[in-house]
């Protein structure tokens, strides 16, 4: 049943009337609040300790309390129908994020000449600690007023554009000569142009001339800047694009519109392919409109029941695509179905081992921790809610899934339900390998470019260690 709400009319209204409501201000209510009004002193820019004895929290979310004081008003006492003509309040201590406050509203005046009455307020923490008080004098409704309570919306913040973050982080940096196997349909094609157009690839298109000459045609698209490889057909464009890989006329390698098994297949042969030590995998990297960061999920597109050995690789290299964007200590959660480590779910058992591994510097580079659910490798909150303890639990950057399926369709509900994007790029052979999806939208083509040329960047740099075999 909804909650039935009612005014009182000055007629009805009793000094010592009495009225109150507990509300908790959390990280997004303040970056809420500071959206709407502007502002900006209400985050906190600076993580230390404000330089001011009573406000020792940061004093930004101080002026919460006086709108409470004023629904306390419009919504309990009077309620609907009332008026605020004036309101003094005296900021004791900060608001702490998370933390319950009570406002309490009580009538100390009522003034017949106005039809006005004064509320006395105050608002207190858990501890009933004074956070503030104050007054207001508010023109009471002369009017009964009845209604069933509606449900509040629900605010989602959406957070900035990261992927065009991405793309200026690649400015500067030299274009990457890409061999594109087989961009035999539009979407493939064009992908490859406009990351040319951006700055991104010197692409090198391979697959049959005449083909590649009808669709480019067809679309309007001019391919005359770029260089064109006649090749038969598919898997004979998939050879190519890894030979000239082999022989450094590229330095990377895009996927067109032939099957995904086809380049791989062609990368990973012991003779001729483009194989390191390390097994390769696939990196999802998500920005999602309504979370704080960037989230990488692995492997979701090419491993599909991957070993521990295999787990190993797949978080080694997705760590080294969070050091390529900037994240210099990431932090790594392998997600099972619960936070404890049972014999009844395996995947629980292989993520206590892979914290060994990271223990004993098989996994470098990042903090590992697991197993851990996905509720609690992401929100802090639902962390302490389990008592877990550590420095992944709630603040994790990669998602380090059991299998192919569940990464699979963790990344397409977050593409497809939360309004995630998400570029994906192979890492674990001798270059990046953009895979491309009819799906793709063209933000994600370009962003997959740009992760491949900030990965080919820190491979420049020495920052990624990937070595072929033996």
């Amino acid at each position: 049943m909804n909650e039935i709400i009612e005014n009182k009319t000055f007629a009805e209204i009793q000094i010592g009337d009495q009225a109150n409501l507990t509300r908790t201000l959390d990280q997004d209510g303040v970056e809420a609040l500071a959206s709407l009004t502007g502002n900006f002193n209400l985050i906190d820019l600076d993580p230390g300790p404000a330089n001011t004895a009573m406000f020792s929290q940061g004093g930004g979310q101080v002026g919460w309390a006086a709108a409470l004081f004023a629904s306390l008003a419009d919504t309990r006492l009077p309620g609907l129908g009332s008026v605020a003509q004036g309101i003094e309040v005296r900021f004791h201590r900060p608001v702490a994020i998370g933390a319950a406050v009570t406002a309490t509203a009580t009538v100390k005046e009522k003034r017949p000449d106005r039809g006005t009455v004064l509320l006395e307020c105050r608002a207190v923490d858990s501890s009933a600690a004074l956070l503030a008080e104050g007054w207001i004098d508010v023109l009471a409704p002369k009017e009964k007023r009845r209604y069933t309570a509606k449900e509040m919306p629900t605010i989602q913040l959406r957070h900035a554009d990261r992927f065009e973050g991405l793309l200026q982080t690649c400015a500067g940096l030299p274009p990457l000569a890409c061999a594109i196997a087989h961009p035999c349909s539009a979407d493939a094609l064009r992908g490859a142009i406009e990351a040319a157009q951006h700055g991104l690839i010197d692409p090198i298109l391979i697959g049959p001339e005449e083909k590649i000459r009808a669709i480019a045609d067809q679309e309007n698209l001019d391919i005359s800047p770029y260089r064109l490889v006649p090749a038969d057909h598919s898997h004979h464009a998939a050879a190519l694009a890894v030979a000239m890989v082999q022989s450094g006329e590229a330095q990377a390698l895009m996927k067109g519109s032939l099957h995904t098994d086809e380049v791989l297949a062609e990368v990973v042969k012991k003779e001729g392919g483009l194989r390191t030590e390390r097994r390769i995998s696939h990196c999802f990297l998500l920005s999602v409109p309504t979370f704080t960061r960037w989230i990488i999920i692995t492997d979701a597109a090419i491993n599909i029941a991957p070993n521990l050995e295999d787990k190993r690789d797949i978080i080694q290299n997705a760590i080294d695509l969070a050091h390529a964007i900037g994240l210099t200590e990431p932090k790594v959660a392998i997600l099972s179905a619960v936070e404890t480590v049972t014999n009844k779910i395996p995947s629980t058992l292989e993520a206590g081992a892979l914290c060994k591994m990271a223990d004993r510097r098989q996994i470098t580079g990042g903090l590992v921790d697991g197993p851990l659910a996905f509720d609690n490798a992401i929100d802090e909150q639902a962390a302490k809610t389990k008592g877990i303890q550590s420095p992944v639990a709630g603040k994790a950057d990669i998602l380090v899934v059991p299998n192919l399926e569940a990464g699979n369709m963790l990344a397409k509900q977050l593409t497809f339900m939360a309004d995630a994007e998400a570029a994906g790029l192979v890492i674990g052979a001798r270059v990046p390998i953009i895979l491309t999806s009819r799906a793709d939208s063209a933000r994600a083509r370009l962003a997959s470019c740009a992760v491949a040329v900030l990965f080919a960047e820190a491979q420049r740099q020495g920052s990624v260690l990937q070595k072929a075999p033996g």
